[in-house]
């Protein structure tokens, strides 16, 4: 970096501020519970249920025209023909439009329409995560558009390579796919791979070990398993776990044999002391960034636009994975393979966690549907199990296979079930530590 390099990025007070102050607001609601008329949660969480509360019927239109946007969304972009895959996803998207149509009229069969089915999915689900995902979206602006994941990034590289085998920079990617979503993980992920800075095994490991859902989506996952009251623990929990999964999988068939070679592998030299580096780093990026209003609006519609794209599939792939795991024994069977790991972690009922930790393989949101009446050691494990193992049908395994980077379906089953089973041992004695916050 030359003296003109470094005269461009010198601390600017008024970009730290900037930096300092937005990066707080955005800490604040997704991570700062405060009491509100008798319930403790975070801002994010109070907003939507005073949305639910006083506009429920309102939510529900919106909801409702959401499910619809998104079903027609794949044949107006014409993404629906561009590989089987999308369009097996793009029709179960259209069953999705149908069977809201159906809860929403409360119209159909009698067993669609046990508390646990349609209106679980439509009322529970659908209609939080539909508010959830633009509002919190919004203050996504905050946190990610100003610098902190910058700075996190510079502070993060020295661990990097030695845990997980990704050069330094990757540690911006591992965070944009925490706090924002897998979707903008796997975006910055796939453009590093086509410019030659990763190797095939850095955007493997990548892929499969940082990109999770974004933290709107914990924060729904928490709430339909009734695990608002320990959120701080169940939010730290999942982020500690899925590094430390992750570091193993790494050193694990496939990943572990998979091309190591990048063609234009960058040094990490920087002229400061490290601290003062991220501080650059992020204060550049918080002096180019958009005003606040074009970051907020620029977010918000990412947010509607991811809304449109998951709702339906809770209603379509989530109402086929309820009914499969109530009237087959599909589920039961495949976690027979994860029940061994729930059995040695001595977990109460260690089937109910096997067999809902193997439905996370087809939705993401089902294990918590299926735990959601279960104790609370039992929910935690399968609520951390949901996210850590990060490969799902419904949406991150077609994401990936729609990027440049070369994972097939075999690498991505057996990376999945690594990831459930080292989950299900490791959060175990963590969620029973956290019992004793519950009151």
């Amino acid at each position: 970096m030359n003296t003109s390099d470094l005269k461009a990025k010198e601390l600017s007070w008024s970009s730290l501020i900037k930096l300092v102050v937005f990066s707080a607001i955005g800490l604040f609601f997704f991570f700062v519970p405060i009491q509100i008329a008798g319930k403790e949660t975070i801002p994010l969480d109070h907003i939507v249920s005073w949305i639910r509360g006083h506009h429920l019927e309102l939510a529900k239109f919106y909801a409702l025209a959401a499910v619809i946007a998104g079903g027609l969304y794949p044949f107006f972009k014409g993404t629906w023909r561009t590989s089987t895959t999308q369009t097996v996803l793009s029709v179960l998207k259209l069953l999705g439009v149908v069977t809201a149509f159906m809860a929403f009229l409360s119209m159909g069969p009698d067993f669609l329409f046990e508390k646990d089915m349609l209106p679980f999915l439509f009322d529970k689900l659908v209609v939080p995560v539909g508010l959830i995902v633009p509002i919190g979206a919004v203050f996504l602006a905050f946190l990610i558009g100003y610098g902190l994941l910058e700075f996190i990034g510079v502070l993060l590289q020295p661990i990097m390579k030695p845990l997980f085998k990704t050069p330094g920079k990757s540690a911006i990617d591992a965070v944009a796919s925490f706090v924002g979503s897998y979707s903008i993980g796997l975006l910055i992920t796939n453009r590093v791979y086509k410019s030659g800075q990763y190797s095939a095994k850095e955007a493997a490991i990548i892929a499969t070990g940082f990109s999770t859902v974004s933290a709107t989506f914990m924060v729904i996952v928490a709430k339909t398993l009734g695990l608002m009251s320990v959120w701080n623990v169940f939010f730290w929990a999942i982020l500690i776990i899925t590094f430390v999964v992750t570091a193993i999988t790494v050193r694990i068939f496939p990943l572990s044999r998979m091309d190591d070679t990048a063609a234009n592998r960058e040094t990490e030299n920087f002229q400061h002391s490290r601290f003062k580096q991220a501080l650059i780093e992020g204060v550049e990026v918080a002096k180019q960034a958009d005003n606040i209003g074009q970051n907020i609006f620029k977010n918000l519609k990412e947010g509607m636009v991811m809304a449109m794209s998951i709702l339906p599939s809770i209603m379509s792939v989530g109402l086929l994975g309820l009914l499969l795991a109530k009237y087959t024994p599909i589920f039961e069977w495949l976690g027979y393979l994860l029940y061994p790991f729930a059995w040695i972690a001595q977990l109460p009922d260690p089937m109910m966690v096997a067999s809902a930790s193997a439905t996370g393989l087809a939705e993401m949101f089902l294990p918590a549907l299926i735990a959601a009446k279960s104790v609370f050691v039992v929910k935690f494990v399968v609520g951390v199990v949901s996210i850590s193992s990060i490969l799902f049908f419904s949406a991150s395994i077609p994401c990936i296979l729609s990027t440049d980077i070369p994972l097939n379906i075999k690498q991505m089953l057996i990376v999945w079930y690594q990831r459930a089973a080292l989950t299900i041992l490791i959060a175990s004695p963590v969620a029973f530590w956290a019992e004793q916050f519950v009151g």
